[in-house]
């Protein structure tokens, strides 16, 4: 009872929060566009993974297309096509099956919009960068675990309760959020936010 009410909480708030966030975002063609192809990327990148011994996997980078995108031109359009990429990752991505219809709030929707945070606190600073990709990790890790102990509970091994098998299985989240924080750090964003400037301006 306390774990579906913690996850509740945690879904309406992430939810309302990113809502009012993402007031004002400009939807024109080229932000249309972007994130159209940012969301392709994304889905395909989700479908590449290494399989790990909890039986949970990581994937080949599906996390960065969407932080890129966050930090180089508008994290509410981030937020907004990871809203799109959790929709159409439920009919597109083989083997993903809903348990229960609210999986979809908690698991889908928060999983993927979430990465959009990474370019909350701006891009201008590497801690600003960095304090983004971490929370955006953070959230997303969370609403796995979450997902994990409402919805996989029976999957749990002997002996596990469904709080330390959420967090053992799900650890690789953490693994691929800390290795695309490091991927995207080492790349050239100064660079890629002048370019994305003299291409057509910011959003």
């Amino acid at each position: 009872m306390i774990s579906s009410v913690i996850t509740a909480v945690f879904a309406v708030a992430y939810l309302l929060a990113t809502v009012i966030l993402c007031r004002g975002v400009k939807l024109n063609a080229r932000a249309l566009c972007l994130g159209g192809v940012i969301c392709a990327l994304t889905l395909v990148l989700a479908t590449i993974r290494i399989p790990l011994p909890t039986g949970s996997n990581i994937t080949c980078g599906s996390w960065i297309p969407l932080m890129l995108l966050a930090l180089v031109y508008d994290y509410r359009l981030a937020m907004l096509t990871g809203w799109v990429c959790g929709i159409l990752a439920m009919i597109l991505i083989p083997g993903w099956q809903a348990v229960h219809w609210a999986q979809i709030f908690v698991q889908q929707l928060v999983c993927f919009s979430c990465l959009g945070y990474a370019g909350v606190f701006g891009s201008d600073k590497r801690w600003k960068i960095l304090c983004g990709m971490a929370l955006a990790v953070a959230i997303r890790c969370v609403g796995h675990v979450l997902s994990g102990v409402i919805f996989y509970s029976q999957n749990a091994w002997d002996g596990w309760g469904a709080w330390g098998y959420s967090l053992a299985f799900n650890s690789s989240r953490l693994i691929e959020g800390i290795l695309s924080i490091v991927i995207v750090t080492a790349l050239p964003l100064g660079i890629m936010r002048r370019a994305m400037v003299k291409k057509g301006g910011m959003a």
